[in-house]
């Protein structure tokens, strides 16, 4: 745990409201007592984000000021869910709806499918990669395993930017997507798995939030029904939010602004899933009366792991780079960042595991380590190496290399040719076992150059490639080896790896350690082609591979090693330099492209109203809406509205209204949204009653938040004024 969120394993409930801002620091106080209005919580690693709008939840309940089922927070994992109830629990706030996207989605649409569309709702399949095969299948598209899951991901981005099967080619273009398959033959796919998940009455994980917002869309009695029922949201890693997700988020909000979020723009590491941090760069914009406050103490990391981690963003480039936060520890001073440069890459994991070694037997436990790599096929050196220096350790996000499918087959397909290996035309002009090994393997998938892209197919070929090269270092090793021989090699080392690991070493890709923390981190391969990794090319990926080595370090708590190796194997050409995202920060290297200025610091930016900050938007008690023709107090929500009670008579100008739905129509097409999402039927009727002059007289109108009075007032006063609309 940090020193922001440490606690016994049985805290007490705290007493009064007040005591459950003890302890949190000005910032995260600020962000647990902004109840109302819309609030952006700019939060850099290890700054206690999740203990702040825990806080903030746990004090709004425990004051009166929110009702515990009127809650809803969202985060994107059932472990981060979890943990967010449990906290809560312990702060005496109990009952609050802590979900992921899907879980809420998907309880909501349980409840609402026999209103909403009648019937049971359909299955849900666990795995569409099947459905996919059978896609394949139906369109004559041949499809290896790993091309399943290729393609089954193309389909799942596709579904979470809301890109139906005819535009998935010029959307995939525009975004500069790598595609495992011709664009157009994904596209007839994609068309023929919805035909066949529509048949089968079946739907999948990304249909869950479709279907959702479908609904929520479509049915204005369902989504007014649930926006009655959740009037607070907060959400979690608002920096990895897909459209979908923001469009089902902006469905739960209808007109309301009772919203807090939560991200660091510097931590987008997902956009190949369809996350985008310009929900969360843009929120000003889309409510410019939003409280944002920045967290930039870190609780985590010591002095020097923080002043690497601030020194690999000065150099960043983009529109994430320019919304950076500049950390400031708050933890003691600790060892020195430690830069170690080998010969090769085998060299290089001993030598870590080495280094482990003496870790853990000077009394660091083997689980406050970890080894970061950039992708799973380096795992395989390390596990060795760890298992040569008995080191238990445990795989996190990977399978263990010797369990992989393509690693499966390879050794069979060897087992095969070093046992009929003289009837096999492949290998009749090889001369040596690593010439054979290839030969072998290239009729599982592996060539001589690597694919282009990434994804399922260029991590199936790293591993054939590891394959090759531990052929080579093998061949190197015994000269006189066989095919049988490496067969027997491959064995010993499988069964080498079936060591206890729950308390060892965590090996995990650096995607896989986002959220997590260690004592001692060691970040191996950085060096250029493996970060950045060589298929980033345009700016936009090379910078996300930046983001993907500032996270990295940000796991480390209190030391930190970071290497690299000059070659892939020994003997070899020594032709790899360090990662250039080390330039100027590593001893003995100068700057490249080091940007001016530093980024932001802490503190708290109030919303902006008329150009002059407003103060904190807080919300005492309003006086009662009344009928502006009886003068009854209001309660439904529908005839606040409208100012005035559903059976009172209405003096609305039924020329205006028609005329504003005309305007509404055609909005709603240009954008590509319902109707109702410009304004509802009851906002247009309360306009076209009030008739307003000015935009201050059309802001008073339930209903015209000030983004839609920003976007649409000056069209509204105009066809108030009488005039036409293009």
């Amino acid at each position: 745990m940090t020193a922001a969120t440490h606690s016994t394993l049985f805290p007490q409930v705290p007493d009064t409201p007040d005591a459950v801002l003890e302890g949190l620091d000005p910032e995260q106080r600020e962000v647990a007592t902004a109840l109302h209005g819309p609030v952006c919580v700019l939060a850099g690693a290890g700054t206690g984000k999740t203990r702040a709008i825990t806080h903030r939840i746990a004090y709004g309940v425990r004051a009166g000021i929110l009702q515990p089922s009127s809650v809803l927070a969202v985060t994107f994992t059932n472990r981060a869910a979890g943990e967010m109830r449990g906290r809560l629990r312990q702060l005496g706030a109990s009952g609050v709806q802590a979900r992921t996207f899907h879980s809420a989605a998907l309880r909501q649409l349980q409840y609402f499918w026999p209103r909403a569309v009648g019937g049971s709702m359909p299955r849900i399949v666990d795995r569409k990669i099947q459905i996919v095969a059978d896609a394949a299948a139906a369109c004559r598209i041949r499809l290896d395993r790993n091309e399943l899951r290729d393609v089954t991901a193309e389909i799942e981005w596709a579904k979470v930017t809301q890109t139906v099967p005819g535009d998935y080619a010029a959307a995939a273009a525009k975004s500069g997507r790598d595609t495992p398959r011709d664009p157009a033959e994904t596209a007839q796919l994609y068309a023929a798995y919805e035909d066949l998940k529509r048949d089968r009455a079946v739907i999948d994980f990304e249909d869950v939030l479709l279907l959702t917002v479908g609904v929520l869309q479509d049915r204005h009695d369902v989504a007014e029904q649930v926006r009655s029922q959740y009037r607070h949201f907060v959400v979690d890693e608002y920096q990895d939010v897909s459209p979908l997700q923001q469009r089902l988020l902006e469905l739960w909000l209808g007109d309301r602004d009772d919203l807090c979020v939560v991200g660091d723009a510097s931590q987008t590491i997902y956009s190949f899933t369809g996350a985008t941090p310009d929900h969360l760069l843009d929120f000003r914009v889309r409510h410019p009366g939003a409280t944002v406050v920045k967290l930039v103490r870190d609780y985590r990391s010591t002095p020097e792991v923080v002043h690497l981690a601030n020194g690999l963003l000065a150099q960043a480039r983009g529109r994430a780079a320019e919304h950076r936060l500049e950390l400031v520890s708050q933890r003691p001073s600790g060892p020195e960042p430690v830069y170690t440069e080998y010969g090769d890459e085998p060299a290089e994991a001993e030598g870590a595991a080495r280094r482990i070694r003496e870790l853990i037997d000077s009394g660091v436990p083997a689980s406050e380590i970890a080894v970061l790599f950039r992708t799973n096929s380096q795992s395989e050196t390390y596990e060795q190496a760890l298992a040569d220096a008995g080191v238990p350790y445990q795989l996190r996000g990977a399978e263990r290399f010797f369990d992989r499918p393509e690693v499966r087959k390879a050794g069979v397909a060897l087992r095969g040719a070093a046992r009929f290996g003289a009837n096999d035309a492949l290998l009749d002009e090889t001369v040596d076992l690593p010439s054979q090994v290839r030969a072998v393997l290239s009729g599982e998938g592996w060539t001589s150059e690597p694919p282009a892209g990434s994804g399922a197919v260029r991590e199936r070929w790293e591993s054939l490639a590891a394959l090759v090269n531990l052929a080579q270092d093998f061949a190197a090793a015994k000269p006189d080896a066989t095919l049988g021989d490496l067969v027997a090699e491959l064995d010993e080392r499988a069964n080498a790896q079936h060591a206890p690991t729950v308390q060892g070493v965590t090996l995990a890709s650096l995607h896989s350690a986002k959220g997590l923390e260690w004592d001692v981190v060691f970040l191996v391969g950085v060096a250029e082609g493996m970060m950045p990794i060589t298929y980033a090319k345009t700016e936009e990926q090379i910078e996300e591979e930046r983001r993907l080595l500032y996270v990295g370090v940000t796991r480390a708590r209190e030391r930190l090693h970071v290497s690299w190796a000059l070659s892939r194997s020994p003997g070899g050409r020594s032709n790899r330099r360090p990662s250039r995202f080390l330039d100027g920060l590593r001893p003995g290297s100068s700057a490249t492209t080091a940007r001016s200025g530093t980024g932001a610091a802490g503190g708290i930016e109030r919303g902006l109203r008329g150009g002059t900050p407003a103060p904190t938007p807080r919300r005492t008690h309003r006086t009662p809406a009344r009928c502006r023709v009886c003068g009854r107090t209001l309660r439904d929500a529908g005839e606040m509205k409208l100012m005035r009670c559903e059976d009172c008579p209405s003096d609305m100008d039924e020329g205006l209204y028609e005329r504003l739905r005309e305007w509404r129509a055609v909005q709603a097409r240009s954008s590509g949204q319902p109707d109702f999402c410009v304004f509802t039927d009851r906002t247009l009727m309360a306009i076209a009653e009030a008739g307003p002059a000015t935009p201050a007289e059309l802001a008073r109108i339930p209903g015209v938040i000030s983004r839609k009075l920003q976007r649409y007032g000056a069209d509204v006063l105009a066809i108030c004024a009488g005039q036409d609309f293009d």
